[in-house]
């Protein structure tokens, strides 16, 4: 369960999470988060852990078998294999992003935070990307912490790191919020998050909030398929999927809270966007007493986030190549982690050496990746998951798994053949645009 909280809790959570509040409005964006996160994301992560135990195999080989079971064709096992692939292209870029998290833990470090200004940390983060050198030292670093644990396997490598690191997430976040509680304004802080305003709520809002939940449990890519097989036959899935979204979705919360809090006693921006943590923040913290070590406190969380979750995106691929080839484990993971940094480098110099190089619709290889895996490969991957367990698995097979009776697996059903599937295909097309042209 740590695993996938673990492969749950990233980027997303202490990143895009806070931001995404601020730009959609506050509570209105919260109140459907949290919506979305019951009837969206807890049945679909429900049906990645059951398609996993059941297929006890990697995702592509496991789509395979379940394919096979249910006497459907075994084109479905190309579901999985996309996933994987979809997994191996995040991480050539998160392991970027994750880099400059590891540049601003040494920064808060050395007290460049101290008093800076608004012009001096949009600054900072501008002259980092224009560094490739510095950029690739600091992915390289990201990328090699990751495949170390990887390489450990789940049991010395996964478990063990998720045992000492999500704990120790929450143990800096609450003490980041004890000091927000004590020097920032809090009470501003709940009242954007926590107090309804309908008159905010836009289909920007609605869509966005249906995005996000999706994506942050880490669902569509097959990792949480690989931690479903690693689920021994007497857990519950349904307890372990609360536990996982019930964590997920409190941290990120927590963090929105710690985090506004101090932009409102700073009288920064709450909708500053993707910048809010890289920009603002260091402005917000590094005015305030101890500032400098709160700040580090900060970035270090982040960084544990990104760590636990670039985990699981390569897991999948190795489990593959492992079960598939006579590789090692340690050969499977130096193996595939040469190729996400070859990726990586590409995704490096498109910030400044080959920012004028573009790939897909005018967007340059950092933006395409994203898109291609955020708003193609994760919703589509998703969606078919859904719609297999809904309509072409047995039913008897699904109970096994699920230990759902009455109301629970009429729940399951409904909102994983129904509400979900719905969701997601909305999802989709806004995100390719479908919406704009329309409307």
């Amino acid at each position: 369960m740590l695993a996938t909280a673990g492969s749950a809790i990233g980027l997303g959570n202490i990143w895009k999470l806070p931001y995404m509040i601020g730009v959609n409005g506050g509570s209105a964006f919260v109140i459907i988060f949290i919506a979305s996160i019951i009837f969206l994301a807890i049945p679909l992560m429900m049906t990645e852990i059951m398609l996993g135990r059941r297929g006890q195999k990697n995702p592509l080989d496991a789509m395979k078998s379940l394919a096979k079971e249910a006497n459907v064709s075994s084109l479905w096992s190309w579901v999985g294999g996309m996933g994987m692939l979809a997994g191996v292209l995040i991480l050539s870029f998160y392991s970027v992003v994750g880099g400059w998290v590891l540049s601003y833990v040494l920064s808060a470090v050395q007290g460049v935070f101290s008093n800076i200004s608004a012009e001096q940390a949009a600054n900072n983060f501008n002259n980092l990307l224009a560094q490739p050198l510095t950029l690739l030292m600091w992915h390289s670093i990201f990328l090699l912490m990751t495949m170390v644990i990887v390489a450990r396997g789940v049991s010395e490598g996964l478990e063990k790191a998720n045992n000492i690191l999500i704990p120790l997430l929450f143990a800096i976040l609450l003490v980041l919020l004890g000091y927000s509680m004590s020097v920032g304004d809090m009470s501003a802080a709940f009242t954007f998050m926590f107090s309804p305003d309908f008159s905010k709520v836009t289909s920007v809002a609605i869509l966005s909030a249906l995005g996000h939940a999706f994506f942050t449990l880490s669902l569509g890519m097959g990792a949480v398929m690989v931690y479903g097989s690693y689920l021994g036959k007497n857990e519950s899935i349904g307890q372990t999927t609360l536990f996982i979204a019930i964590l997920d979705t409190a941290l990120g919360l927590l963090t929105g809270l710690a985090i506004y809090a101090l932009v409102f006693a700073n009288q920064l921006e709450p909708g500053a966007g993707p910048g809010l943590i890289f920009q603002t923040l260091p402005i917000a913290l590094g005015s305030m007493p101890a500032g400098n070590l709160f700040a580090t406190l900060f970035f270090v969380l982040v960084g544990f986030a990104a760590w636990t979750s670039s985990i699981s995106l390569i897991e999948p691929a190795v489990a593959w190549v492992i079960e598939n080839t006579k590789l090692s484990r340690i050969m499977a993971s130096i193996i595939l982690g040469l190729t996400v940094w070859l990726i990586g480098v590409s995704v490096v110099l498109s910030f400044n050496e080959w920012q004028d190089i573009k790939i897909a619709f005018g967007l340059g290889i950092f933006d395409s990746l994203d898109k291609l895996t955020s708003t193609v490969m994760l919703p589509l991957g998703g969606l078919l998951m859904a719609i297999f367990a809904g309509y072409l698995m047995k039913k008897q097979h699904i109970a096994e798994e699920l230990g759902l009776h009455g109301w629970a697996f009429t729940f399951w059903k409904v909102t994983n053949t129904i509400i979900a599937p719905v969701a997601v295909i909305i999802v989709f097309l806004n995100l390719l645009g479908v919406f704009e042209k329309l409307f």
